[in-house]
């Protein structure tokens, strides 16, 4: 025999039939006995039968967890898709809260400018508030209580807001869709932004058609507009505003015929649009004066000035200076009493001021 290790199977040891066993026979050497180990068919089978299932289950096992991780890395991309989806909508709904905003301040300047080309009247209560003429006291039994509480001092102040090309602020805005994203499911919030995109098509319909309108109407009336009042005649601070008041004079209840401009003694007082000097004179009352005439039923007056500087029957244009701001006559201080006039009533004449 070889010299050799070596392993063999035999189906049959010394002359016996083996055929029901197998036997693993090990060479140790030359000199070594060999190692038989026998192992029955039916054990072998089952050995094989059994680590073939349990490769199959390996294999199971290795599949399913492969499949598992697959699933959890795309719910973990659905899940980045949807918070990435969300923070769109959010900063979607944030920009629609901002075209509305931006849409309703359009709609104001679009009623603003069919009041002045003609295209509607005021309201009813705003003619009511146009009664005017100079500051004439109100009977002793109306009190104004809410002027009394609001209301201290020599210099009646009814607006705080800066006159330096823009207007008071009005009333608290409504709560934003972007304040309301933060509380609501993704259904709630998609049914949000879709409530602001149809509001945002109909507003956008609604004032598109009004600006064409207002379009036409202004090329009609291009002359109209040259003459209405459309800036402020001074840069200040609105110290009184138009209508009821407490007289700082009589600290009685009284009607404000114009708007109290407060400003620096002799900043320059511009014409807020084209028209003639039709007066230029003193008053007790309001002291220096100048009166101006823009046609179409329209005059302005300024009073309290420091100095006039324009004489009568002298054309002017839309931010010609017209006088200095002082406080001759009746005034607590340098400022400017400017009064609007349409057709011998007096307005608010904030109802005429763009910028």
């Amino acid at each position: 025999m070889s010299s050799q290790q070596g392993v063999k199977v035999m189906g049959q040891v010394n002359g016996i039939d083996s055929s029901d066993a197998y036997t693993v026979v090990i060479f140790r050497g030359s000199t070594a006995k060999p190692l038989r180990f026998s192992f029955p068919r039916k054990f072998v089978r089952k050995a094989l039968i059994v680590g073939a299932f349990l490769l199959v289950a390996d294999l199971l096992v290795i599949s399913h967890y492969v499949i598992r991780t697959g699933e959890v890395w795309e719910l973990s991309a659905f899940r980045e898709e949807a918070m990435s989806a969300r923070q769109q909508t959010v900063a979607f709904s944030t920009a629609i809260d901002d075209l509305k905003k931006r849409l309703t301040g359009i709609k104001e300047v679009n009623q603003r400018l069919r009041v002045m080309l003609g295209i509607e009247t005021p309201k009813a209560g705003d003619m009511a508030n146009g009664r005017g003429g100079e500051e004439t006291p109100l009977p002793e039994n109306n009190t104004l209580t809410s002027l009394d509480k609001n209301i201290k001092g020599e210099v009646v102040t009814l607006q705080l807001s800066t006159v330096n090309g823009g207007q008071a602020e009005g009333d608290e805005e409504k709560a934003s869709l972007s304040s309301k994203a933060g509380e609501l499911n993704e259904q709630e919030l998609v049914s949000l932004v879709k409530e602001g995109i149809i509001w945002l098509s109909k507003e956008a319909d609604t004032q598109e058609k009004s600006l064409q309108e207002l379009s036409l109407v202004a090329e009609q009336k291009s002359s109209r507009w040259a003459a209405t009042p459309s800036i402020w005649p001074v840069k200040g601070w609105i110290t009184s505003g138009f209508g009821p008041r407490v007289s700082p004079f009589t600290e009685k209840p009284a009607w404000h015929d114009g708007l109290d401009i407060g400003a620096a003694a002799n900043a320059p007082v511009h014409a807020p649009a084209q028209g003639r000097v039709i007066t230029v004179g003193f008053d007790p009352k309001l002291g220096n004066v100048v009166k101006l005439d823009h046609g179409f039923g329209i005059q302005t007056l300024y009073g309290h000035l420091a100095k006039a500087l324009v004489k009568e029957g002298q054309r002017v244009k839309r931010g010609d200076v017209v006088g200095l701001v002082g406080s001759t006559g009746l005034a607590t201080g340098p400022h400017l009493h400017y009064m609007v006039k349409v057709n011998g009533q007096s307005f608010d004449p904030t109802r005429y001021i763009l910028d």
